[in-house]
């Protein structure tokens, strides 16, 4: 019988590969970028702690350089993080148990990321209920960190990247959600919202680069549930 330190285990040592290593080359990316935007190394790696969604700090050192007003800066980093509305929704269900006090779930949704939980939808089938979160708390508390770690390395070797090495590193991590994305798609509509987010994406972007993430994610989305649901609809009536 598997125990919680079992879970656990298994969650730092599954974390503790390519999904650490690869999260710590983003955010070496992201603290090197912070370095040259004029953010004090605390606040770099204190939104690393806090924020824990790269989209939403490469936000905040992107406006707080442009001399953005606080109200702006706070709503537009809330704006980009609503997806985790979605993301915690169709998590915590897979998460809850008797067993576990409902503070331990407050916890889990502040250490969700993007990494956490497709490699969560990915594993639950394969753990028991009651070691899920075990297993979470295992996983997202190596790669919370590993990229703390890496955001304060990444701004004190700053001056030894280059501009371009920089943004590489940023972009490493998006790579490899897709990726782990791909693998982890079980179900017609993932591998929907995946496709149709992919031809979305660059049309919104063509039509407006400052709205592309928005409205790319809105119209990819809709998309996808759209005909997810005209197929679902159509075997129902025996078409």
């Amino acid at each position: 019988m598997i125990t919680d330190a079992d879970a656990f285990r298994r969650g730092v040592r599954e974390a503790a590969g390519v999904p650490a290593a690869t999260l710590a080359a983003g955010y070496l990316g992201f603290g090197a970028l912070t370095a040259g935007n004029g953010l004090p190394i605390a606040g770099a790696v204190f939104s690393t702690l806090t924020l824990w969604a790269m989209p939403a700090q490469l936000i905040l050192i992107e406006m707080h350089a442009a001399g953005a007003a606080m109200l702006a800066l706070v709503l537009s980093v809330v704006l980009s993080s609503a997806r985790f509305l979605p993301m915690t929704v169709s998590l915590m269900p897979s998460l809850r148990h008797e067993r576990h006090p409902g503070w331990q779930y407050y916890v889990a949704a502040h250490l969700l990321s993007i990494t956490g939980w497709t490699m969560a939808m990915t594993r639950f089938p394969d753990i028991p209920v009651a070691r899920r979160l075990p297993w979470f708390f295992g996983f997202t508390s190596v790669c919370l960190a590993a990229g703390t770690l890496a955001t304060l390395a990444g701004y004190v070797i700053a001056d030894s990247l280059t501009p371009l090495a920089k943004l590489g590193l940023v972009f490493i991590a998006p790579m490899y959600y897709l990726l782990v994305m791909l693998t982890g798609m079980r179900d017609r509509l993932a591998a929907l919202s995946i496709t149709a987010g992919a031809i979305a994406g660059p049309l919104a972007w063509m039509l407006s680069p400052d709205w592309s993430v928005l409205a790319g994610g809105i119209a990819g989305g809709s998309l996808a549930y759209a005909i997810d649901r005209v197929l679902r609809d159509r075997r129902l009536r025996g078409v």
